[in-house]
């Protein structure tokens, strides 16, 4: 493999360093030195630099999603009836300690990859989440009013799509 390939796919194993590229915000440098491929740095970080300018512009779009929160759930065993199931797990509204938030609209994987970033980053740890027809993340009760907020500005501005 070549040495831009080898960087290229270095980078892609990083999304969030594709990401940075996409948005212009990388030190090239810095990112051949993160990426430890074996070769003359400056080669490496110049094969960073192509790559960053073939990839497509990082823009964000809005979701348009609508979020609900609906308090009082707790885990059921059985499966699939609840607000959010996986596997032999659900979440009902049963008056439980825990709260889930819904959101209707043109929600797909990267809203929710989005979401539960910016949920992490602010220390709210979801309990479970999920994404079909709606997105659904499920967070203890004290952090449902901050939750709400975060999932509310993380569907702003979800990352497009990207075709490179």
């Amino acid at each position: 493999m070549t040495l831009a390939g080898e960087t290229r796919a270095a980078v892609d194993d990083h999304p969030f360093l594709r990401r940075a590229l996409r948005a212009g915000v990388v030190n090239h440098a810095a990112a051949a030195r993160f990426l430890d491929i074996d070769g003359d740095e400056e080669a490496v970080a110049a094969a960073v630099r192509r790559y960053a300018e073939d990839l497509p512009a990082f823009t964000t779009e809005d979701a348009g999603a609508r979020v609900s929160m609906e308090s009082g759930l707790s885990r059921v065993e059985g499966g699939d009836e609840g607000l959010l199931a996986v596997g032999d797990e659900a979440f009902s509204a049963n008056g439980g300690d825990l709260t889930a938030l819904v959101a209707a609209g043109d929600v797909d994987t990267r809203a929710l990859a989005v979401a539960l970033e910016r949920l992490h980053v602010a220390g709210v740890d979801p309990v479970a989440a999920g994404v079909a027809d709606s997105l659904a993340v499920v967070v203890e009760r004290r952090d449902g009013a901050d939750a709400l907020r975060l999932l509310e500005d993380a569907l702003a501005s979800v990352p497009q799509r990207s075709d490179g």
